[in-house]
């Protein structure tokens, strides 16, 4: 058995869709990134290439490439997951925290496990999303930023 965690911020501006978990959520902001920013998929590919081992999600899809330009975060959730069967691990389980002022994250929690538990080909309740606020402190109490943090374990086959 192997531990990984994950974490991952990014700033909240107007123009752009808010994803998280692999959905998008109607708000009239969305996170800044290459990509689509999705802090939660990117700590959970943190989480699980850390328990294997494999470095991080800037060695493996850094903001440099124009091929990850704008992408869906979930594909780099896939690619994670097929580096990890490569290598010889399976996950077990992950438990992730959201932490963001607005939006209320728990109408939108079952879409995100079901998103996550999918793409990963696990049942949902490997698959554990919970949500804080930081209380009106810092970047993410303000408003101006989400982020996520996530713990997975993984076993070698």
């Amino acid at each position: 058995m192997r531990v990984g965690i994950g974490y991952d911020i990014h700033r909240l501006v107007y123009g752009r869709k808010l994803v998280l978990g692999g959905i998008i959520i109607p708000f009239e902001k969305g996170l800044l990134g290459h990509s689509d920013a999705d802090v939660l998929i990117h700590a959970i590919c943190d989480a699980l290439l850390g328990a294997a081992a494999l470095g991080d999600i800037g060695v493996h899809f850094p903001d440099t490439d124009p091929e990850f330009k704008d992408i869906y975060s979930i594909k780099l959730l896939v690619k994670t997951s097929e580096m990890l069967a490569m290598n010889g691990f399976i996950i077990c389980n992950i438990d992730s925290t959201i932490f963001a002022e607005a939006p209320k994250i728990s109408p939108f929690r079952d879409s995100m496990q079901k998103s996550i538990a999918s793409t990963l080909n696990l049942p949902n309740n490997c698959v554990n999303i919970k949500a804080t606020t930081t209380e009106g402190l810092g970047l993410i109490g303000s408003g101006e930023g989400i982020s996520a943090m996530c713990v997975a374990l993984i076993k070698s086959r």
